[in-house]
């Protein structure tokens, strides 16, 4: 008894050893190395980005990106958002084509499995008052599990968004002026 008691002791302790080192082998993604780090006051721009949240509960986020004054060239960014914890971190190719070339993209995010919640995502330049792209908007909107339609309908809301920002954004530059 004593012998059997040993064996299944040894056999519990090698399983919770095996379960230990599969979790410490476990790859942990690193968190993007950030290219810019934002002021210590609010900015302008995150300022805009916390009032179009609350005023559009229908979105899940939105975010403002760009090459930060003073920045490298190439330093795109996310310089505002409704995410904080990822101001400051680089630009995908797809965001950057979006701000060098002026295109819109528009993705409803079909079979994303990385994606928590379903999600339409409407990719647009940015602009300013007199209608010159300064940069990046990205706008995701909430979709029911059930259905991930309605491209016309998130694209033309992105667009009165946008135009509606526009309106408030003197230039480039005053987005990085602190919030008042």
């Amino acid at each position: 008894m004593y012998r059997k008691f040993l064996m299944i002791a040894a056999a519990g302790g090698m399983a919770l050893a095996a379960a230990a080192s599969a979790q410490t082998a476990a790859p942990v993604a690193a968190a993007p190395a950030k290219n810019w780090t934002a002021p210590a006051a609010k900015i302008y721009a995150q300022k805009l980005s916390d009032e179009t949240m609350k005023a559009h509960p229908e979105l899940l986020s939105v975010t403002l990106h760009g090459v930060p004054p003073g920045a490298p060239a190439d330093t795109y960014t996310m310089f505002a958002g409704s995410y904080p914890e990822r101001i400051g971190n680089p630009d995908d190719p797809d965001d950057i084509d979006v701000s060098k070339k002026g295109i819109t993209i528009v993705d409803p995010r079909w079979r994303r499995t990385k994606d928590p919640a379903p999600k339409f995502v409407v990719l647009m330049p940015l602009r300013d008052v007199k209608g010159e792209n300064i940069g990046l908007v990205v706008y995701a909107f909430k979709v029911p599990v059930e259905s991930n339609a309605g491209e016309r309908k998130f694209y033309t809301q992105a667009l009165d968004l946008r135009d509606a920002l526009a309106k408030r954004i003197p230039s480039y530059e005053a987005l990085f002026a602190p919030a008042q």
